[in-house]
């Protein structure tokens, strides 16, 4: 069953309910005029449920490693993070400075340290400048409105914040999902290379979390590409603190597809966002991929798609090139018949059953110029289907990318 919950206004990761967050400047961002923020504290009020997905990388930073450890307990309160920084491939001293700041977050929030997950982006190889991250953490005091500025103290090459919460009934109860997100370059399926904060006020237990973390990251955040590096600091968290006063959610039980829809409703819309953002981006290309025969087969076409330097040249362009949309899908690995194949541009069909159809180049172009292009492709073998999301590729991306430590 489909869901579309109602999204709150200036909703953000503080919206549900025992939420509070923080933002301060330490230093760690190149100086950009008033208001810059690269430090952040997100807590609870109470302990919460916790769960996390964290990057496929095998080279992974200390805050991903230290929040692997901390979470086989499935319970956290706070969260501090840093942007400026990766603290990745640091050695043993990364891992120190992770710790430590982890200890300055619960001394500053009055927390157990083991209760506080850290994350950090930003220049790999770079050691943080702890005493300065320290003493800004120790003068933050979190609000119910600082939702706001966490997410944009998260931001690296990201162009806006990227925020979203939504209402779900849950019984008797009302309860709120909501998150944050960074993301603009390093972005590959496969965790993409983001930080995704998730906070609810539903009650839910551990297995629950875990799964539907695990689930809705695979709709959304795996599902999303500006290019195809995957970092090594990505992680999406998930706090849930029950203070919403539902029954408990187990999987399997009354509502736990509500909460998952939610949960997906709301890392859709960042992953989207995270694409549309993308470094040097004007465009935001959705590629779904109907009639496969296995879902895992359906999203590694999308996803090709979408990943495809020469397919996101075109659309950038406005080339009614779709021959590169098909080579992308023929080396996906996935199962199709060339014969049976069908493809779609902004429900204009270019190709029905392996052949080409008459169009006019000018209107395919016209159809490119969007600032939203959907691409569909229907392999007609089987039943599954899968969307992805990535971005046109431009000469900006090549010279973000060209002076990023100078």
């Amino acid at each position: 069953m489909e869901h579309d919950f109602p999204a709150l206004p200036e909703g953000t990761v503080t919206s549900p309910i025992g939420f509070s967050a923080s933002a301060t400047y330490a230093g760690l961002k190149k100086p950009g005029g008033e208001g810059v923020l690269d430090v952040g504290l997100l807590c609870s009020d109470v302990p919460c449920v916790a769960a996390g997905v964290f990057t496929t990388n095998r080279v992974r930073a200390a805050p991903v490693l230290l929040c692997q450890q901390r979470l086989a307990k499935a319970t956290a309160q706070a969260l501090v993070v840093n942007a400026g920084c990766a603290n990745a491939c640091t050695g043993p001293q990364g891992m120190a400075n992770a710790v430590s700041m982890a200890e300055a977050a619960a001394k500053t929030l009055g927390l157990p340290p083991e209760n506080v997950l850290v994350a950090s982006t930003g220049v790999i190889g770079q050691p943080l400048p702890i005493e300065r991250l320290r003493e800004a953490i120790g003068r933050m005091t979190p609000t119910r409105d600082g939702g706001h500025d966490l997410a944009r103290a998260i931001m690296t090459t990201d162009t806006s914040p990227k925020e979203i919460a939504v209402e779900v009934a849950i019984g008797e109860a009302t309860a709120t999902v909501a998150g944050i997100a960074k993301g603009s370059g390093m972005i590959c399926p496969n965790m993409a290379t983001m930080l995704a904060f998730l906070t609810t006020d539903a009650a839910v237990d551990a297995a629950l979390a875990r799964a539907a973390l695990r689930e809705a990251v695979d709709e959304s955040f795996n599902m999303v590409a500006v290019d195809n590096d995957t970092s090594t600091n990505d992680m999406v968290l998930l706090l849930a603190n029950g203070l919403a006063g539902n029954e408990p959610l187990q999987a399997g039980s009354e509502y736990a597809a509500v909460f998952q829809a939610a949960l997906r409703q709301v890392c859709v819309h960042l992953a989207r966002w995270i694409a549309r953002d993308g470094e040097g981006a004007t465009k935001l290309m959705e590629v779904t991929v109907e009639g496969a025969l296995t879902l895992d087969q359906a999203r590694a076409a999308a996803r090709t798609v979408a990943t495809s330097s020469l397919v996101k040249a075109a659309i950038h362009g406005n080339d009614p090139n779709w021959g590169r949309i098909a080579a992308a899908v023929g080396r996906s690995g996935a199962e199709m018949d060339w014969s049976k194949t069908d493809l779609y541009l902004e429900g204009l069909c270019l190709v029905r059953g392996g052949c080409p159809e008459q169009f006019s180049q000018p209107q395919v172009r016209r159809l490119l110029s969007a600032a939203e292009v959907r691409v569909k492709v229907c392999l007609n073998l089987g039943a599954e289907s899968a969307t992805a999301w990535g971005c046109d590729l431009s000469a900006e991306y090549v010279r973000i990318n060209a002076d990023y430590l100078t």
